[in-house]
């Protein structure tokens, strides 16, 4: 069987969350998008832990279900929850401060109660945040959970971001061996984050035997599932997700949905304050230094990927009978990619309205309630059958981002990257505003 997972969340307990981020509304937003399997996030926080107890029980090992369920969606499309929680880790290793973003998963609540008790006994604030800050190496916070349960699995993060991951330009390492050391072997898999996609990790030469996985990072509900991995398993438990993320058994990664790499905000490198955006071509030849301020530029994940490439990897792409394009590795090695654009902003786009405004609103429940959730309208409804619901304008849109046929000013430094799906027609249209400014 196909589950949709999405196992990188935040509770309402962590800075800069929605504060509608509960389990009931996670769970409705979760069916909504078409997920199997969702992420609890946070269980390090004591408070969202004991909502988690409380809201959850156990379907099987590992995996949980929402006690009332029953009275919110129809029992067999009800997403699932696994335990999870992100670290984050701020300590000094080789003369340098290193800020690294860890993900836990656990088989059980007894695990995550053991794992919180070690981590306050080092002195965690667990209560501080959602996504506590631990002055513990990477290393540590996998011995310690790994000591809790051998079955845990640790997965670095978002793991190019500049400023908290493990290959960050400006706090991370240039391996997983300097990070994690002799339990390098136990690191089994990277999250990709926004800006990357599956194919410039695969030019990592010890990335070659390890999974990569894609995961929302959500803040708030609409977020949920913008990236997500896609398991096939026997079953859904804790044990066959494990086995997927290690390579064992028949268990595996069927493929991952990605964001637009060029969307996320830290694609190129650049300097938000002075409006410097460089590309890697032009990183080479400019340098890393801003020309307008003399500080240093923040490195985009492209120009770091580049630095530690250590192989080249070719693609090829194949359309399916819905139009939408697979990414491929041309040796068949790796698990296909789908680069998506979330939904609110197809109809944002198509309607020429704010993604929160009620007409793009109503046209986004009357497709998730037409086709069965988001990922059934962006990937396996017919444009046809779309065109039917909700006209032609928007049937366009998800055909055009199907295809990639669209336009993005790539992300930095913090700012995220802008899509536009009908740059011919905003072109146009500047052109004709500016003929008739100075006409």
């Amino acid at each position: 069987m196909k589950v949709i997972a999405d196992l990188q969340i935040h509770s309402r307990f962590s800075r800069a969350v929605s504060p509608q981020m509960n389990v009931p509304s996670i769970f409705e937003w979760a069916a909504k998008k078409g997920l199997g399997l969702v992420a609890t996030g946070d269980w390090t926080h004591p408070i969202w832990l004991r909502e988690l107890k409380a809201n959850l029980q156990e379907a099987r090992e590992g995996i949980y279900r929402l006690k009332s369920q029953a009275q919110l969606t129809n029992d067999k499309l009800a997403p699932l929850f696994l335990l999870s929680t992100e670290v984050s880790s701020i300590y000094t290793q080789g003369g340098k401060v290193r800020r690294i973003h860890t993900l836990i998963f656990a088989p059980n609540f007894d695990a995550v109660d053991r794992i919180n008790k070690e981590l306050s006994a080092y002195g965690a604030n667990l209560l501080s945040d959602g996504r506590p800050i631990l002055g513990l190496s990477a290393k540590a916070v996998a011995e310690i959970a790994l000591g809790v349960d051998g079955r845990c699995l640790i997965i670095p993060a978002h793991a190019w971001t500049p400023h908290f991951s493990l290959y960050g330009s400006l706090s991370g390492f240039d391996s997983i061996d300097e990070c994690f050391g002799d339990l390098a072997n136990q690191i089994y898999a990277i999250e990709t984050g926004l800006s990357s996609d599956p194919a410039m990790n695969w030019r990592i030469g010890e990335l070659t035997n390890r999974r990569i996985v894609s995961f929302s990072d959500a803040h708030s509900l609409p977020k949920l599932g913008r990236e997500t991995t896609v398991f096939e398993l026997p079953e859904i438990s804790f044990e066959n997700i494990r086995n997927a993320v290690i390579g064992k058994g028949d268990s595996r990664i069927a493929y991952t949905s990605e964001f637009y790499p060029e969307e996320g905000k830290y694609h190129y490198t650049g300097h938000r304050a002075c409006r410097v955006v460089y590309s890697p071509n032009e990183t080479r030849k400019m340098g890393t230094t801003c020309p307008v301020c003399g500080r240093p530029l923040t490195v985009g994940v492209m120009s770091r990927v580049e630095s530690l490439a250590s192989q080249e990897v070719e693609t090829e792409s194949q359309t399916d009978e819905f139009g939408v394009r697979w990414i491929k590795h041309k040796e068949g090695k790796r698990p296909p990619y789908v680069m998506m654009v979330p939904l609110f902003e197809i109809l944002a786009e198509a309607m020429e309205a704010g993604v929160g405004s009620e007409k793009v609103q109503g046209a986004y429940e009357q497709l998730v309630a037409s086709f069965g959730g988001e990922f059934k309208v962006l990937l396996e409804t017919s444009v046809e059958e779309i065109k039917k619901v909700v006209g032609e304008r928007i049937a366009e849109g998800v055909s055009k981002v199907r295809i990639g046929n669209i336009v993005i000013e790539p992300g930095y430094d913090g700012v995220y990257g802008k899509v536009a799906i009908w740059k011919e027609e905003k072109d146009k249209s500047e052109e004709t505003s500016q003929g008739a400014l100075f006409g």
